[in-house]
């Protein structure tokens, strides 16, 4: 039996459990990598990302009237609500994500949604920056679909999600994690347009894996910290937007534009304002570099995206600085940098694919050396985007 199917196997055993009958639908969604551009979509920037291969299955059954009963393997706890009376309360757990879901879907729905009874089982480490409430959102949101015969295009689809995020978890963030887990495409990353909500597909050389290496440093700032630079970057545009009343967002200016403006700012807001401002740049220039397989230039635009975050952004910690160390000093790598929410967290680095297990065996030994936690490194590629569970 392949690991999928013994995993599929074993939810339809809890399921059976839990409901006394089979699931008799499948969804999941794949959690997802930033390969650059850190907090640039929270303004309306290029991100360059890849959905990954770890993800969210739910085994799902839809019954009658508006009951919906959850129950998470992760975290063996049940939870149940009726549609129409989701809890009106904001808090970032589990179940609001997916009630969160149920009740952003339900304004775009021209058809009343059904009931159902889920089991639900993921494999994107939780808190680790690889975007597993995206995950856990977006399958949510194909489960209900697909229970109610009330389908929505995939962009519909990933807004839905983001609002349920900003607004029944609490956390304002942009569309990069939810439009990633919906619009990932097996071998390949994507370059997003967080404005006009639109992707190209950027190849990855051949000889390149994406090796994700997750500090195990518990993120304990990272929801408050991320609201806060939110914030900060917002009233510095809004300060901006005094000089060149025109601005809408960070992403409309150039650093030589920043440049002439940026005195109109204090200290803090002007480091902020200017991570983001060189960020989205850099995602178009490490694009333009990854597509002419520049690996020096990847090198240099990750290392400065790092350094950026660290002394511009301060959203590294020690841990994430060890781990920088670590991967840039590793054999086989070809560029290192952090990835997600910052804080701790995962970290990604390009590696060449001949020398992934030295690399590995290197950063494991080098990072738990300086830091005295046991790292997790996890070799994996662009993987295809969310939609119904098939195991061949």
């Amino acid at each position: 039996m392949t690991e999928n199917a013994a995993r599929q196997a074993s939810m339809a055993e809890r399921f059976r459990e839990r409901y006394g009958a089979d699931p008799q639908g499948w969804v999941r969604a794949p959690g997802r990598a930033e390969l650059l551009g850190t907090d640039t979509d929270d303004h309306l920037g290029y991100v360059l990302t890849m959905s990954i291969h770890l993800d969210t299955w739910i085994a799902y059954r839809p019954v009658e009237g508006t009951r919906v009963r959850l129950h998470s393997m992760n975290l063996g706890r049940d939870a149940a609500y009726e549609l129409g009376e989701e809890p009106s309360d904001v808090a970032a757990s589990w179940d609001r994500y997916v009630s969160g879901v149920s009740k952003a879907l339900a304004g775009q729905q021209k058809t009343g949604m059904r009931g159902v009874d889920a089991v639900i089982h993921g494999t994107v480490p939780i808190g680790g920056g690889l975007s597993s409430s995206a995950s856990l959102e977006v399958a949510a949101a194909l489960m209900f679909q697909a229970a109610s015969s009330c389908p929505l295009t995939p962009l519909q689809t990933a807004l839905a999600c983001q609002k349920a995020e900003n607004q029944s978890v609490g956390v304002l963030c942009g569309i990069l994690d939810q439009y990633a887990s919906l619009f990932g495409s097996a071998g390949t990353a994507i370059l997003l347009d967080c404005r006009s909500l639109t992707h190209v597909e950027v190849n990855i050389p051949a000889d390149i894996r994406l090796v994700i290496c997750d500090t195990n440093f518990p993120r304990t700032l990272a929801g408050s910290e991320y609201a806060k630079r939110r914030q900060e970057c917002d009233e510095g545009t809004r300060l901006l937007r005094e000089k060149l009343p025109g601005l809408r967002t960070l992403r409309d200016l150039s650093m030589p534009l920043f440049d002439r403006i940026k005195d109109a700012l204090p200290d803090l807001l002007r480091r902020r304002c200017q991570f983001i401002v060189e960020e989205n740049q850099r995602v178009m220039d490490f694009t333009a570099a990854v597509v002419r397989d520049d690996r020096p230039a990847m090198k240099r635009l990750c290392t400065l995206s790092f350094q950026g975050e660290r002394d511009l952004y301060e959203k590294t910690v020690p841990a994430m600085e060890r781990m920088f160390e670590a991967m840039d000093g590793a054999p086989g790598v070809i560029a290192a940098r952090q990835s997600g929410g910052g804080f701790g967290g995962c970290m990604i680095a390009f590696v060449e694919a001949a020398s992934v297990d030295a690399f590995s065996a290197h950063v494991r030994h080098a990072y738990q050396k300086e830091t005295g936690i046991k790292p997790t490194i996890l070799a994996t590629a662009p993987s295809q985007g969310a939609g119904p569970l098939t195991i061949a």
